[in-house]
C-alpha cells in the first residue's frame, strides 16, 4: 500500500507543478527542454535495462519483441490520430495575438492530453506488480514529462481568461486520466497471466521508446543550440542506472 501511496504521489506532481509554472512563473524554454531530455535518457534506459528484461523474465523473447513493436505501433497511431503536445511548437503560439480563440483549441488539446495520460497511468501502476524501484522510476520519468504539458495547458489559458484559479483547475484535470490508467491497471493486472503481464511490461517499454524518439528527444534538441540537453539525456541514464543500484 505504501508503495502505491507513493507512486501515485510521484504521478501527481508533475501536472500540478506545471499548472503552478504556468500561472505564476513561466520558465525558460532551456529549462523545459532540459527537462524533455532528461526524461528521455530515464525512459530509454529503463525501457532497454529494466523493462525489456523483466518482460523477457515474465515471458519469453518473441513475446517481450511482440510487446515493443505493438507498444510503438500503438503510440504511432494514437500520434496520428490525435496528435499530442509538442512543447517547441505550442509554447511558440501562447503570445500570439489570435491565440485567444482557444475554446475550441483548449477542448481538442484536453481530448488529446485525455488519450495519451490514460495508459500512461497504466504504465506507472506497473511498479505494483514488478520491482518496486522499477515503478518509482518509471512515475518519475512519465511526471517529469508532464511539467511542460501541464504548463502548455495552463499557461495559454491564463493568459486568456486572467483567472489563476480556473486555469490551474484546467490543468490539473489532466490527472484525471492518468490517476483513471493507475487504478484499471492496478486492478486488472492482478487477474492476468505472466505471459499477458510480460507483454503489457513490452508495450509499455514499446510505448517509452516511441515517445521518446519521436516526441522528447525531437523536442529538446530543436532550439537549445549548445550541448546542454545532450549532457541532460546522459544524467537522466546515470540516474536509472544509480537507482538500480538499488534494485534487489
Amino acid at each position: 500500500m505504501n508503495n502505491i501511496i507513493l507512486l501515485l504521489i510521484i504521478s501527481v506532481i508533475g501536472p500540478l507543478l506545471g499548472a503552478v509554472f504556468g500561472i505564476i512563473h513561466y520558465p525558460s524554454k532551456r529549462f523545459m527542454f532540459n527537462m524533455l531530455a532528461f526524461a528521455a535518457g530515464v525512459m530509454l534506459t529503463i525501457s532497454f535495462i529494466n523493462l525489456i528484461p523483466q518482460s523477457i523474465s515474465f515471458s519469453s523473447i518473441i513475446i517481450a519483441v511482440i510487446g515493443v513493436a505493438i507498444g510503438a505501433l500503438l503510440m504511432y497511431i494514437v500520434d496520428k490520430v490525435i496528435p499530442h503536445i509538442h512543447p517547441e511548437r505550442d509554447i511558440d503560439k501562447i503570445k500570439d495575438k489570435d491565440f485567444c480563440n482557444i475554446n475550441k483549441s483548449s477542448r481538442y488539446l484536453n481530448t488529446a492530453l485525455f488519450i495519451h495520460n490514460l495508459p500512461e497511468g497504466m504504465v506507472i501502476a506497473l511498479g505494483t506488480i514488478t520491482n518496486a524501484v522499477f515503478g518509482i522510476i518509471i512515475a518519475i520519468a512519465i511526471t517529469i514529462q508532464k511539467i511542460p504539458e501541464g504548463i502548455c495547458v495552463a499557461a495559454p489559458t491564463y493568459y486568456c481568461n486572467k483567472n489563476k484559479f480556473k486555469s490551474f483547475l484546467m490543468a490539473c484535470s489532466t490527472l484525471i486520466p492518468l490517476l483513471m490508467g493507475f487504478f484499471i491497471a492496478y486492478f486488472l493486472y492482478k487477474n492476468l497471466s505472466q505471459t499477458i503481464i510480460g507483454l503489457i511490461i513490452g508495450i509499455t517499454a514499446g510505448f517509452m521508446i516511441y515517445i521518446s524518439t519521436d516526441e522528447l528527444i525531437p523536442s529538446s534538441s530543436k532550439k537549445v543550440s549548445n550541448h546542454s540537453t545532450i549532457i541532460s539525456l546522459i544524467i537522466g541514464v546515470l540516474f536509472v542506472l544509480i537507482l538500480n543500484m538499488f534494485v534487489v
